[in-house]
């Protein structure tokens, strides 16, 4: 049996929290491999180049997307002859691409549905085809682990953020770290790639960037073991997080100006939101990153490490 699981969503929290467990669920439950079909941002291919779940992952091209992109998209669907496709949003486009591709059996969401709860949306969705109840706690599987990485406690730390709002200020998580070496010896991993070049530049050359490591020359597949040797994750809302969250570890994750429902899909994750909001309604536009409580960080990240 072929089947595919349509998830275009833009990130690598997205494909980690909107897919990761729905791809597992939906594989069990049709005792299949099951392909995907993402967007490259996603960086599916290297999440899941190990997980024996996902067979061919499929790269949403920018000629495949939009309206003039139907055809070319039918095309390279029909040619694979998926027996069962299961769509993970509620647009038109990619219910008739299904049909137009000889698909015989399509789930989708509800068509033209306006306001999604992206966490309950998923899991929902998943257990109506599986008449199972689907965690959405995620499990991300590499077969590769690094028994040579450091034994002392470490803690990586995600210093980017999709936008600069979202970002709490280098400043303080450069505090964190020198507040939080002095109570433990710790190495620092610093999640971020080429564009955060500056913001890992000025925590190297602090005190506690000392006993620093960065993953700015990386490739996301090879951070993975790194990151699953953490003890503890501190980030902004970014995809290093939930690949943390995914790795299971502990993860407290800060949120200046996006949903804290993204939050909100597993038990490893702690959250803290600015001082002065509403707890649970953080959202976008809230531009609340100057008003993140550096007490409360480090309060509820010294709670982590005892």
């Amino acid at each position: 049996m072929k089947l595919l699981l349509v998830q275009v969503r833009y990130g690598i929290g997205d494909i980690i929290l909107a897919g990761l467990p729905y791809i597992h669920a939906l594989s069990k439950k049709f005792n299949s491999k099951i392909s995907l079909l993402i967007k490259d941002s996603s960086r599916a291919s290297d999440l899941f180049a190990d997980d024996d779940h996902v067979d061919e992952i499929i790269t949403l091209k920018n000629d495949m997307d939009g309206v003039k992109g139907i055809f070319k998209l039918t095309k390279e669907l029909k040619k694979r002859n998926f027996d069962k496709i299961f769509i993970f949003n509620s647009s038109l486009r990619y219910s008739l691409v299904a049909r137009l591709a000889g698909i015989k059996s399509i789930y989708q969401y509800p068509l033209f549905r306006s306001k999604d709860n992206i966490i309950n949306s998923c899991k929902i969705f998943t257990e109506n085809i599986t008449n199972q109840v689907v965690s959405t706690e995620p499990n991300l599987i590499i077969k590769k682990t690094n028994n040579n990485l450091d034994k002392n406690f470490s803690i990586l730390l995600g210093l980017s953020a999709s936008g600069p709002t979202k970002r709490w200020a280098i400043e303080n998580y450069i505090r964190l770290a020198e507040e939080i070496s002095k109570r433990i010896k710790c190495k620092f991993y610093l999640a971020g790639g080429k564009n955060d070049t500056d913001l890992i530049n000025r925590f190297k050359n602090s005190v506690a960037g000392k006993n620093s490591i960065s993953f700015e020359k990386m490739s996301i597949k090879e951070t993975l073991p790194f990151i699953k040797n953490c003890n503890l994750c501190i980030s902004n809302d970014t995809g290093w997080a939930h690949i943390a969250v995914a790795l299971q570890v502990k993860t407290l994750m800060i949120f200046c100006d996006s949903p804290v429902v993204y939050g909100s899909y597993s038990k490893r994750i702690s959250i803290v939101e600015p001082e002065g909001i509403e707890k649970g309604k953080t959202t976008h536009n809230t531009l609340g990153k100057d008003k993140v409580s550096f007490d409360k960080v480090l309060s509820e990240s010294l709670k982590l490490i005892n």
